[in-house]
């Protein structure tokens, strides 16, 4: 295709739509009203549209954040975003700023006894969230937290298999505790570090939650083989050309053997889980 030249099956493009479930929430849905710029590799002819779906409403994914302009973000490309123009799940971002208090929306305060920092206020939050579950009361209400649990893949699975999820996105020194007990807020981490927001937290659980959605990833057994879906790292992963630069292909995968080759790759996720992931490996008696 020539330099410049568009079409309209590939790139997503979102139009925020304001309004649809209050003055504070922001919904994306798929437009193709101009054509795309080439280049981009999402096909939506993999996806099942949502009346294949067998009635199964939409997955929901909301996000409570202060910057609700970072949203769809990554979500919007790749296969994740694919599902999401096909309307497998959709995505919604409640502005907290929209309830905040007195003239300047005010969101946060300084911390109670003194310190660093200023603290999101409860019952701003408190707001927010019962705005983004009115309509959906069974919705989890997770708060993205580096104090939290671990994110984990079988953790993600939970959350696939219901009808969604709610991402509180901190800001500052946090969120003031009473909110988080009273809402039942479930604290969760995506790692061992800090973050200057919880915006990237949620666009890792919402990516993780929605590429288990059923008919987002073409091949079941690609989900059954990665890694932590069985407790260990995958097996290394190898593709044409069967030598480069004096590297060649394990002879065991031009065997033919799928025995061999099964026993090859469990051999190998095991002994990368070992020296990698002593924690997994201990986790699994080994």
């Amino acid at each position: 295709m020539a330099e410049g030249a568009v079409s309209r099956v590939l790139a997503p493009r979102f139009v925020s739509r304001r309004g649809r479930y209050g003055p504070n929430r922001v919904t994306w849905q798929q437009s193709f009203d101009q054509p795309q710029p080439s280049g981009a590799r999402t096909h939506l002819a993999h996806f099942p549209q949502r009346d294949q779906l067998d009635g199964r409403p939409p997955w929901r994914a909301r996000v409570v954040t202060l910057y609700p302009e970072m949203f769809p973000g990554p979500l919007a490309v790749s296969v994740v975003g694919g599902a999401l123009q096909a309307g497998l799940w959709t995505l919604e971002a409640i502005d907290l700023r929209g309830f905040g208090t007195g003239r300047h929306r005010t969101v946060d305060d300084h911390p109670a006894g003194g310190g660093a920092g200023m603290v999101l206020r409860c019952d701003v939050v408190a707001a927010a969230i019962d705005q983004a579950r009115a309509d959906q009361p069974d919705l989890p209400v997770v708060y993205a937290s580096p104090r939290g649990e671990r994110l984990t893949q079988r953790l993600a699975a939970e959350w696939a298999a219901g009808p969604g999820l709610i991402v509180l996105a901190g800001r500052f020194e946090g969120v003031d505790q009473r909110v988080i007990d009273a809402r039942g807020l479930r604290e969760v981490s995506v790692g061992d570090y800090v973050l200057s927001g919880g915006e990237l937290a949620a666009f890792v659980m919402f990516d993780a939650c929605a590429r288990l959605l059923p008919g987002v990833i073409g091949s079941q057994a690609s989900l059954a083989e990665e890694s932590f879906s069985d407790g260990l790292l995958e097996y290394p992963q190898f593709t044409r050309p069967r030598e480069w630069e004096g590297r060649t292909l394990p002879e065991v995968l031009l065997s033919g053997d799928h025995k061999r080759i099964a026993d090859w790759r469990r051999d190998q996720s095991e002994q990368l889980t070992r020296v990698r992931r002593p924690d997994l490996w201990a986790r699994r008696g080994g």
